[in-house]
């Protein structure tokens, strides 16, 4: 079996101080291999995003490593970090946390591009490329974000996240604002897209329906901990932990 594309050993985050300090992530393990999506499922509160922030690099863990690529990233910083960020991109929950609305949809999907100091002739190219590719019109670059709906923003913020050409996407909660229709439509961009960049993903979400359409397998997280792994139509047929089985009874339509 080749190496995995990431790997997160024994990640652990807390926050606060004495007697107040919670534990976010206690010894979090997971691999996720080249073109594959990891679904990673549990409750509110349970450390999901914080472990996606903690792989992203927006926060150090307090202990454990990250490697992408057979590579310990946990540390980078500076140019060595600009770098792996050509490789890593997020996509969040809500589109307004990546768009400034203050600015136009082109120049906000420019910014990473500009962070890795392509020349301006590159960026407009790449910009018109990519809105093309979610979907939407080159033209709809100088256009702000308030002028498109819910949708269209988590199409935009989707290419922003991949103008600089990503091998692996973070994707914390990306259709959980959405309605259900909308939610399919992006969750078939996300698809095709792995397909035809041979991208992998980690998909978080507290939504298991939704995880078990896209993912190739499923963790399962409780109070910080991975308590299950296993692939997405096993887990979901034999659930070995007594939360997952809790999980999956909260969605009683659940294809197997």
């Amino acid at each position: 079996m080749s190496a995995p594309l990431l790997a997160v050993h024994d990640v652990r985050q807390g926050f606060g101080h004495g007697t107040g300090r919670f534990t976010a992530l206690d010894g979090v393990g997971l691999e996720v291999a080249r073109g594959e999506t990891l679904g990673l499922v549990g409750e509110s509160g349970c450390g999901k995003s914080t472990l996606a922030r903690a792989i992203m690099l927006m926060q150090r863990p307090d202990g454990g490593r990250i490697e992408f690529d057979g590579r310990d990233v946990t540390n980078l910083r500076g140019p060595a970090l600009r770098r792996h960020r050509r490789r890593v991109q997020m996509v969040f929950q809500d589109p307004n946390d990546s768009l400034d609305p203050r600015f136009a949809v082109g120049r906000s999907i420019a910014e990473p591009l500009r962070a890795q100091r392509v020349p301006g002739s590159e960026i407009r190219r790449r910009v018109a490329e990519v809105l093309v590719e979610v979907g939407l019109s080159a033209d709809v670059a100088g256009r702000a974000p308030h002028e498109f709906s819910g949708g269209q923003r988590q199409r935009i913020a989707i290419a922003r996240a991949m103008v600089v050409r990503p091998e692996f996407l973070v994707l914390d909660e990306p259709t959980s604002a959405l309605d259900v229709s909308v939610q399919a439509q992006i969750l078939n961009l996300l698809v095709r897209l792995q397909d035809e960049h041979r991208l992998s993903y980690l998909f978080v979400s507290h939504d298991l329906a939704v995880v078990h359409h896209l993912a190739h397998r499923i963790s399962v997280m409780r109070a910080g901990r991975i308590v299950e792994t296993g692939p997405a139509p096993q887990l979901v047929a034999e659930p070995r932990h007594e939360y997952t089985r809790t999980l999956l009874a909260a969605v009683p339509h659940l294809p197997v």
